[in-house]
């Protein structure tokens, strides 16, 4: 921000987003932080290439003005995108109650009477921004990348069932194993009493066979 004794000038620099035929603009703010009427004239040292509006006016005690500049469409981009085009921004103090139809080029004569201020601003071509690339809607293999809010409501329905029927078949499998142990338990024992065997023989036994049925599951 330029800041004077009558006018304050935002921004310092006129960007441009370049892009080649195309009309661009960008914008000036001009704040009177006085109590006077203050006059503007803005000049450019290409005339032709700029279209400034206004490109004189009053700002009125305590407000603010805004200033466009449109560049005209160009055909081919200068070298290494530097531009030499500059601007000249003369602010003087105005009578009270002026209008911009009020306003002379005497005004803004440094010979006269008048108090003139000047500002300089340079112009700066920058990149114009590129448009957002096209989200693509599936892979290579023309398979979705990610699934669905409904998709991974369905996924998730479908695990739990899955997990649901697998803890009811291996409660199942154990309650068959239990009912097999005990059965044979039964058969031990009345084998055992037929032969003679010792109980701890048969708790061996037993446990040999929990670990066979363990290693085949």
């Amino acid at each position: 921000m330029s800041t004077g004794e009558l006018l304050s000038i935002e921004p310092q620099e006129l960007q441009f987003p370049f892009e080649l035929r195309k009309q661009i603009s960008c914008s000036l703010n001009l704040s009177n932080k006085t109590d006077n009427y203050v006059a503007f004239k803005v000049k450019t040292t290409n005339p032709k290439k700029y279209c400034v509006r206004p490109n004189t006016g009053v700002v009125l005690p305590r407000s603010t003005c805004n200033v466009i500049v449109i560049m005209q469409a160009q055909k081919e981009a200068p070298p290494d995108m530097q531009c030499k085009d500059k601007f000249l921004l003369q602010s003087v103090v105005a009578s009270p109650g002026a209008t911009a139809k009020d306003i002379t080029s005497e005004m803004f004569n440094k010979e006269s009477e008048h108090h003139v201020e000047e500002c300089k601003l340079r112009v700066i071509y920058v990149a114009a921004p590129r448009p957002p690339s096209p989200v693509r809607e599936g892979s290579e293999e023309g398979l979705s990348p990610r699934a669905s809010v409904s998709d991974n409501g369905s996924l998730n329905a479908a695990e739990s069932v899955s997990r649901t029927r697998l803890e009811q078949h291996k409660h199942q499998d154990n309650s068959d194993d239990i009912i097999l142990m005990s059965e044979i338990k039964k058969d031990l024992t009345w084998i055992c009493f037929k032969c003679g065997i010792i109980p701890c023989q048969i708790i061996s036994a037993i446990f040999f066979f929990r670990q066979s049925l363990s290693c085949s599951s």
